[in-house]
């Protein structure tokens, strides 16, 4: 399953309506360990980006506490899709807007990476902001509007 050369990155930006410590965020941080266990068993998962001090998530993007990023790769578009639409991930998915403020422009960016690398969230930043900026394209795309890999392309 998969590309033999490349694999999919993904980066995912929210900016959480309270304080993770706050009891209204208490139904989101509950979920976490069990949401990233499925992921981590999930068929064609690859890696997460953890954080390093034991917090929820990878980076606090800035210096804004409450906006938080998500890193992982996965072996294809397909594996990506089934976890996060038809795992136990849809649930907390399903109920963004009671913990996570709408976003303006968009939270996700897809990109197609050399396989053995690992993407860097500024990497992946770059990318959301080039995505924003000019819409999908095979440098930075959604599910929505998505890409094959680069040697499919050719």
């Amino acid at each position: 399953m998969g590309n033999q050369s490349f694999h999919l990155a993904q980066l995912n930006v929210a900016r959480l309506k309270a304080p993770l410590d706050d009891p209204t965020m208490h139904g989101f941080v509950s979920q976490l360990e069990s949401i990233y266990a499925v992921a981590e068993s999930a068929e064609g998962f690859v890696w997460r980006l953890k954080p390093d001090d034991g917090s929820a998530f990878g980076m606090r993007a800035g210096s804004d506490s409450r906006l938080v990023v998500t890193m992982s790769v996965w072996e294809s578009l397909e594996a990506l899709h089934a976890y996060v639409y038809l795992s136990a991930h849809k649930e907390p998915l399903r109920n963004r807007a009671e913990w996570f403020e709408k976003a303006d422009g968009p939270s996700v960016v897809l990109w197609w990476i050399p396989r053995d690398t690992l993407p860097r969230v500024e990497q992946g930043m770059a990318r959301l902001k080039y995505l924003a900026r000019r819409g999908p394209t095979a440098f930075a795309f959604t599910f929505k509007d998505s890409f094959p890999p680069p040697a499919e392309r050719e």
